[in-house]
């Protein structure tokens, strides 16, 4: 098995770092030649999610990915990976009004909102049980939240009663950084599916 983790802006060389303590094989996605690679698995980092989107699009890559992922290949996506997913996403509009849209890939059961645990400044972290297990630790950086779910979407970790972490089929997508904070929970449950 190997698995691609996006590459064109966000937190993939952590993600890196983390499927090299597990022995995963891995390499950087950025261009549709390297959707042509083997692969079994995809991470979606971290970042900046309108970015990431434009780049999808521009680099060729939304198509092969997307048709990927609702293929059944697992995915794991973390913050801005998570806004890429949702069905759709509530976020400020050029405006400065509040719109909701489809998200990027559209295949995951939830809505978000975005940054709605705040800006840089309101960065936190916290821990909670995942799926009913151990207690894992949670880096909040400008995340989104999940405000509603498909009744398949199974919620495997709640933070002040929202979810943070769900699975729907083979994708599961959170609304922290377990990349960052050394735990493998997150993506052992991943690399199992």
């Amino acid at each position: 098995m190997t698995t691609a983790i996006l590459a064109l802006q966000g937190a993939f060389a952590e993600h890196g770092a983390m499927l090299d303590a597990l022995g995963e094989p891995w390499f950087e996605l950025r261009s549709a030649a390297d959707a042509d690679r083997g692969f079994d698995r995809l991470v979606l980092p971290g970042g900046e999610s309108t970015v990431q989107g434009k780049l999808l699009r521009e680099e060729g890559l939304l198509e092969p990915l997307g048709c990927r992922i609702r293929a059944g290949m697992p995915v794991l996506g973390t913050c801005a990976g998570l806004i890429l997913l949702a069905r759709s996403v509530v976020g400020r509009g050029p405006d400065g009004a509040l719109a909701e849209g489809p998200g990027t890939f559209s295949t995951l059961g939830v809505a978000v909102k975005r940054n709605a645990y705040g800006r840089q400044l309101g960065s936190f972290h916290a821990s909670a049980p995942l799926d009913g297990g151990a207690v894992v630790p949670m880096s909040f950086i400008r995340a989104p939240r999940i405000i509603d779910r498909a009744p398949d979407v199974r919620c495997l970790a709640e933070v002040d009663g929202w979810p943070v972490a769900v699975q729907q089929g083979s994708q599961i997508a959170v609304a922290f950084h377990p990349e960052l904070d050394g735990d493998p929970s997150i993506h052992e449950l991943f690399l199992g599916l």
